[in-house]
């Protein structure tokens, strides 16, 4: 997964960051500050990301 991909699937997620448990809230937040200052996901982390994703973005709208 590239820094692009990250950054495009921050940028879906950030629609549905209301409809997301506490955890995973703050979890996405930390996400979304690494992205500001243009840091790269370690591997559990993009792991952790692409979680986030496939939970709460709905299937039909998925694009990875």
């Amino acid at each position: 997964m590239t820094h692009t991909d990250q950054h495009k699937m921050i940028l879906e997620l950030m629609d549905y960051a209301r409809k997301m448990k506490r955890h995973d809230q703050e979890e996405f937040e930390m996400y979304v500050k690494r992205d500001k200052d243009d840091e790269d996901l370690d591997i559990r982390s993009r792991q952790r990301l692409k979680d986030l994703y496939d939970a709460y973005v709905p299937e039909r709208l998925r694009n990875w």
